[in-house]
């Protein structure tokens, strides 16, 4: 059934590449706070060595990953087959927040499509890697990328974007630092 790897080899990061969706697990500190998981999509993620992969986060409503990141740093990504062989993949590591500005933005930011509305990079150095079979999980059809989120950000355009994100990404639901130089 399930396996431990050594790290993403060349058929885990094509199985990975694959994939439309990812989840990602977080939790704060605080036993009271709030657990959280996020889907991502859209062409985001990106492998970047055995131990270290990488995601494009996108701006949304709320910021519970990165405020979770900035307080203990403790990531999943779970990838599953909902097409072909059953399979999933948990990428368990320690993630950090690249923001635009920081000396590894440039760089992190050119593997990425130019998707309005790009907030930040997660970067997570990848401490087990592992898969379980993937038996439950049902078949679905991939029929394309939804494009609400876009547009919202291209129709908001920059400044519109930027007030967004201070509005309602400076603190997580539990009150944690997230975007904006809030810190502490």
């Amino acid at each position: 059934m399930g396996k431990v790897y050594d790290g993403i080899d060349d058929r885990l990061a094509e199985f990975l590449g694959r994939q439309h969706v990812f989840f990602v697990g977080t939790a704060p500190s605080d036993p009271e706070g709030h657990l959280n998981v996020s889907p991502k999509g859209l062409d985001t993620f990106r492998i970047l060595g055995p131990h270290s992969v990488a995601y494009l986060d996108l701006t949304g409503s709320g910021i519970e990953t990165v405020a979770h990141l900035r307080d203990n740093g403790r990531v999943t990504l779970m990838f599953c087959a909902f097409e072909g062989r059953p399979l999933i993949v948990r990428l368990y590591g320690r993630g950090r927040v690249v923001e635009p500005g920081d000396g590894e933005w440039d760089c992190l930011i050119s593997r990425f499509p130019d998707y309005p509305g790009a907030r930040s990079v997660v970067v997570v150095d990848v401490e087990r890697v592992a898969d379980s079979c993937g038996y439950a999980m049902p078949l679905y059809e991939f029929k394309g990328e939804r494009s609400q989120l876009i547009a919202y950000a291209e129709n908001k355009g920059p400044e519109g974007m930027e007030e967004y994100k201070a509005r309602k990404n400076a603190r997580s639901i539990d009150g944690l630092p997230g975007l904006g130089g809030v810190r502490g």
